[in-house]
């Protein structure tokens, strides 16, 4: 019986053949090389834990927020790019979101982020001013101020209304100006003042010009009210 194949090749393909060293499991699937700033990560988070916030850079703080919403990537470059853009942490924390995501690497859950942050941090500063006697505790009402409104882009005229024991009752933005201008009305302060019973008033406005300076009271404003004839009769 004859067949058509040649002697020298098997009638099936691969029979005869030496048998092809066995693939290792896994082969072909390895694990990629762990990235250097996986270890960096681990490293600055276990600095806070160990040593706490002095312990670590403007920059490196605002790295550990930036893990939550970034976390496949090195983050430094861009941390220390929006403290480099806006001055100081403080800065980038009350940045619009608009600008923060001129800066590349930024998106939406990135500047919605670090706005929680910012006012996680002004709320907190506001129960610590509204939870004692604002006059025995100046520094935390400048703080607070500070925080509040020192980086807005515009004027703004803030008043805080104190109880008969200098105690917050209400904390309000009663006018938003241009960049070196706002209007104060004293009838509308009076009458404010009037409605929720409040005994003292502290005024108190920002000047967007110098971003890093506290917010004051100027002159001007405490002189166009203490002229009118309801303070003047306090």
């Amino acid at each position: 019986m004859t067949h058509s194949g040649s002697d020298d090749e098997p009638d099936f393909p691969g029979l005869g053949e030496a048998p092809s060293p066995r693939t290792p499991a896994g082969a072909g699937h390895s694990r990629p090389a762990a990235k250097h700033h996986d270890g960096h990560r681990d490293r600055l988070r276990e600095r806070f834990s160990d040593a706490g916030p002095t312990a670590l850079a403007d920059y490196e703080l605002l790295e550990l927020i930036l893990f939550r919403t970034i976390p496949r990537r090195d983050v430094k470059p861009i941390a220390k790019t929006l403290i480099a853009r806006f001055g100081s942490l403080a800065e980038v924390l009350n940045a619009p979101p608009r600008r923060l995501m001129e800066v590349p690497g930024v998106k939406d859950a990135v500047a919605l982020d670090i706005a929680i942050v910012a006012a996680v941090n002004q709320r907190a500063m506001r129960s610590a001013v509204k939870s004692r006697e604002v006059l025995s505790s100046w520094a935390a009402v400048l703080d607070y101020c500070k925080a509040a409104m020192a980086y807005e882009t515009r004027e703004q005229f803030r008043i805080l209304f104190l109880d008969r024991k200098n105690a917050l009752i209400a904390d309000e933005v009663q006018g938003t100006g241009t960049v070196d201008h706002t209007p104060v009305y004293p009838r509308e302060v009076v009458k404010r003042a009037l409605e929720l019973s409040a005994t003292a008033i502290i005024l108190v406005h920002n000047h967007p010009t110098f971003p890093k300076s506290s917010p004051s009271i100027t002159f001007k404003h405490a002189k166009t009210l203490a002229s009118n004839p309801v303070f003047a009769l306090a």
